[in-house]
């Protein structure tokens, strides 16, 4: 970060008294491709997507095989055993009425994909395989043909393949050591593409535009850029997400309009301040337009200790007649730190904001606690997401 100087006003002044009027208005000009060359274009295809160019969701049920003895116990997975007799079944084998078959490597997965946009018949398309039954792992398995199915339940892939785990483990003598998860894996272009679903984003010349997040000032520069590329009237927002174009109504056209759309660069205005907390790694992010305010701070740790003795109580007598109780003390100590205010100065951009958070010394369960006070208190000037 450069030192902040009082003297580069006067060296401005003097640089350009020196200068004639040609001179002045060369230097100026020079001055304002520097200025523009800072703000914070993207290309429209990184902010916004095509209305209607969406993927679809594929789901399916298959079983995997060639396990090492790593499968399902079929006693406790009865739907793996009468999978793989309705297979055997479709393939001429007949199992007789109530054999018990005990098979260790074979394990029921749940198959799950993604159809792209324009995807035809004969693509390829990777596929996830998650284990739904008690197989300890499904490496070096092989999936046998499964049925891909969308939302209308129609068959749109065929999966089939081996298998590839990322994850590895061993066990002997009761001790087993494993890295990563072993019951699931992909299959890369595992499935093949039997049904494409018709995609319509052009309607008489009309295309959407939807912006991945929702903000008015994008979508007006957004326009702005259009209009100023492709003529007047060409663009227009329809609301803070939808930019409505008005395009080619000759459709080997709108392939070649959408290219010069999509790379067009847009001025983004700076984003909204945001803070993104999860509360159950304790970590948490936020953007560089998040500012606070002065505040006074002070935090500290609560500690409860419960602890729990069991004490014999005999009579005094054996021959009393009395009987030997078992009673227990329960003691709890309550102890808290002592926090004393500290002071938080304003902080006009993320370096200073984190500097201001880190010099309060504050754990990451902590600062959760702090932030979301300091938004109660109006001085954190960003939107607090908990997830």
């Amino acid at each position: 970060m450069f030192p902040r100087s009082n003297k580069v006003p006067v060296l401005i002044s003097n640089f350009f008294s020196v200068l004639g009027n040609q001179g002045r208005r060369l230097a100026f000009g020079a001055l304002c491709v520097l200025a523009a060359s800072v703000v914070q274009a993207e290309r429209i295809k990184d902010i916004a997507s095509v209305q209607g160019v969406r993927a679809n969701q594929l789901i399916g049920y298959g079983l995997v095989v060639g396990l090492d003895g790593s499968g399902d116990q079929v006693r406790q997975t009865p739907f793996t055993q009468q999978s793989l007799t309705n297979m055997l079944s479709q393939l001429g084998v007949t199992v007789p009425q109530g054999t018990n078959m005990q098979v260790k490597n074979v394990a029921a997965v749940i198959v799950t994909a993604r159809l792209p946009a324009f995807a035809q018949p004969g693509q390829t398309v990777d596929v996830v395989v998650s284990s739904m039954g008690n197989a300890k792992s499904l490496r070096g398995g092989t999936l046998l043909m499964t049925p891909m199915k969308g939302a209308n339940g129609q068959v749109y892939a065929i999966a089939q393949g081996n298998l590839l785990v990322g994850g590895a483990g061993a066990s002997s003598g009761g001790s087993s050591v494993q890295v990563n998860q072993l019951n699931g894996g992909i299959i890369s272009n595992g499935a093949i593409i039997e049904r494409s679903v018709p995609t319509t984003y052009v309607r008489d010349g009309i295309i959407n535009l939807e912006l991945n997040t929702t903000d008015f000032g994008a979508a007006q520069n957004m326009v702005a850029a259009l209009n100023t590329r492709f003529g007047a009237r060409t663009a227009s927002a329809l609301d803070g997400r939808v930019v409505q174009l008005r395009g080619p109504l000759d459709p080997a056209a709108q392939a070649a309009f959408l290219s010069q759309v999509e790379n067009l660069q847009v001025n983004l205005p700076p984003a909204r301040a945001k803070v993104v907390i999860n509360a159950r790694t304790g970590s948490v992010v936020m953007n560089r337009t998040v500012t606070i305010d002065e505040a006074a701070i002070a935090y500290g740790n609560l500690s409860v200790v419960i602890s729990q003795d069991d004490r014999v109580s005999q009579p005094d007598t054996p021959f009393a007649g009395g009987e030997t109780v078992v009673t227990q003390s329960t003691q709890i100590e309550m102890t808290s730190e002592k926090g004393g205010l500290q002071r938080v100065r304003t902080s006009a951009n993320l370096a200073d904001v984190v500097k201001a958070l880190n010099a309060l010394g504050a754990t990451p369960q902590d600062l959760l606690s702090i932030l979301q006070n300091l938004k109660s208190a109006g001085a954190l000037r960003a939107d607090l997401e908990i997830i």
